[in-house]
């Protein structure tokens, strides 16, 4: 009976592990992404940028190593946010609790300056893309977040900007959250899309009220249960994950 109990609590621990960081491929109006759903209630999400040195991470490996010498893992991982060339953040970025770059709110050229861009706040068991000027006048208690543009779903709708036959088509990368704040899902197209094409996965698929881009040709995603591992030829910026105790 006492063996019975002790692998009935395993097995149930197992399917809570798989439940918290589900990540998979989907097909969605004839493009294919990489989702990671991340559930709040679980799992740590962090922001990461540079080392004890100060010196940027880069690679998910080397977060994973330095992780790894405090007794912690890297499971998901993901890009987080557009970066100038030394890799120091182009918007606000706030990491535990230290600022290290202000808000920008003015419009300006990129996609980064194409308003409505956004902020994705970190807090306690719980993770929120909000618009940058409700950001502003919400001033929610966040532990973390970094600041990334355009907004791809803004309260249920597309960015106004967005054209359904837009041109522009790149690898892209975004985030999107819950109206309750319990879940976040991370998504990379797997093929070439535009913004349209993007927001709507996040809107129509996802069904999520808020969606945030984060970058595009130099996107990149670890997914241990897709077996992925995007190494990429240049360093990140500002890296986001979920990390567990050894």
């Amino acid at each position: 009976m006492t063996r019975l109990l002790a692998l009935a609590l395993l097995l149930g621990a197992a399917a809570g592990q798989a439940a918290a960081e589900n990540c998979r491929d989907e097909n969605y109006q004839g493009n294919s992404y990489s989702v990671c759903e991340v559930d709040l209630s679980t799992d740590t999400l962090g922001l990461f940028l540079y080392d004890a040195d100060g010196t940027p991470y880069g690679y998910f490996n080397t977060l994973d190593k330095a992780l790894n010498e405090d007794g912690k893992t890297l499971g998901f991982a993901m890009n987080a946010g557009m970066y100038h060339d030394d890799r120091t953040p182009v918007g606000y970025y706030l990491e535990d609790g230290k600022e290290l770059q202000r808000v920008i709110s003015s419009a300006g050229p990129g996609n980064f300056g194409l308003l409505p861009n956004g902020v994705l706040c970190l807090g306690d068991a719980r993770a929120d893309v909000i618009e940058t000027k409700r950001f502003i006048r919400d001033a929610p208690g966040c532990k973390s977040a970094t600041q990334s543009g355009p907004m791809l779903v803004i309260d249920g709708k597309l960015h106004p900007k967005f054209l359904k036959d837009g041109t522009s088509r790149h690898i892209r990368n975004g985030v999107g959250t819950s109206a309750d704040g319990k879940s976040a899902y991370f998504a990379i197209s797997n093929g070439v899309v535009n913004f349209y094409d993007f927001g709507v996965f996040f809107r129509d698929h996802l069904k999520l009220p808020n969606a945030l881009y984060f970058d595009g040709n130099i996107s990149r995603m670890r997914a241990p249960d897709l077996g992925r591992n995007d190494l990429g030829f240049s360093p990140l910026g500002p890296i986001i994950g979920v990390v567990s105790d050894d």
